[in-house]
């Protein structure tokens, strides 16, 4: 039976402990290590609201792919892949799905209105909401058909663009909230300059402030939580914002039903 849409309020007593969430997280077959990527992870495991878990090897999340080759990208057996960056940015850093099974979706979640000036991340995921809902809706409705699984939603970093997605889809699905702002606050772990070289020289070259650049790439759980209370605000539900998108209880219950065991 499927769960739930989703947890517009929950009660104290059902709340995971911390223990449980960061042991769910830092589950040893979540973090797929690869070559060529830094935050690619499993979304298996996670309990929903009205028991059963999201399936294992069959939703993934990850920064950008271009230093993968085919081969090793081949080995997660994708049937879809949403790339949610700007069109500059896939050109510039194609995805490597040459010979691969894999149908492509391309929706970029930063449009022409986003402003110019620097803006805070929290700012950022608001106009991404607000403004984006189409597009929002168009990547997820990538997934809400047949044959779409296993997929990968991935932006350049992993964390923001693709970090509002896989929430939404979570939260859809009956996720509990600390656990989708967990494995949110995750990607920290994944791309913690101090930890990863590639990250450090991405600091070095980008000719911000060093603390700036360490702001664009934290990811306080704060973040997330206001991202699921706005749609909740608006629309009644994560399932009510979706709807809004355009996309059908069909289509939303065939969502869960492939991720849901």
């Amino acid at each position: 039976m499927c769960p739930p849409a989703d947890q517009d309020a929950q009660d104290p007593g059902e709340l995971l402990s911390d223990q449980h969430v960061e042991r769910l997280i830092t589950a040893q077959a979540r973090r797929i290590a690869l070559p060529g990527v830094l935050n690619l992870r499993d979304l298996g495991g996670y309990p929903v609201a009205g028991g059963g878990e999201v399936r294992w090897r069959t939703l993934y999340r990850s920064d950008a792919l271009h230093q993968l080759d085919s081969a090793a990208l081949g080995r997660l057996a994708l049937r879809s892949v949403v790339d949610l960056r700007t069109q500059l940015e896939a050109e510039y850093a194609p995805s490597p799905l040459t010979g691969l099974p894999a149908r492509l979706t391309h929706v970029s979640l930063i449009g022409p209105d986003l402003p110019a000036q620097p803006l805070e991340l929290g700012e950022i995921y608001q106009l991404i909401v607000t403004e984006r809902g189409p597009a929002i809706g168009e990547a997820i409705g990538a997934l809400c058909h047949g044959g779409a699984f296993p997929a990968l939603v991935h932006c350049s970093a992993g964390k923001d663009r693709t970090g509002i997605v896989i929430a939404l889809i979570l939260a859809l699905v009956g996720v509990p909230d600390e656990v989708i702002a967990a494995d949110y606050a995750f990607s920290s772990v994944c791309l913690d300059p101090d930890l990863t070289p590639a990250i450090g020289q991405l600091i070095a070259s980008t000719g911000l402030e060093e603390d700036r650049t360490r702001e664009l790439l934290s990811c306080p759980p704060g973040l997330i939580l206001d991202v699921l209370a706005q749609v909740r605000t608006a629309s009644g539900s994560v399932e009510g914002y979706l709807a809004d998108q355009g996309l059908t209880a069909t289509q939303l219950a065939a969502l869960r039903s492939a991720l849901v065991s």
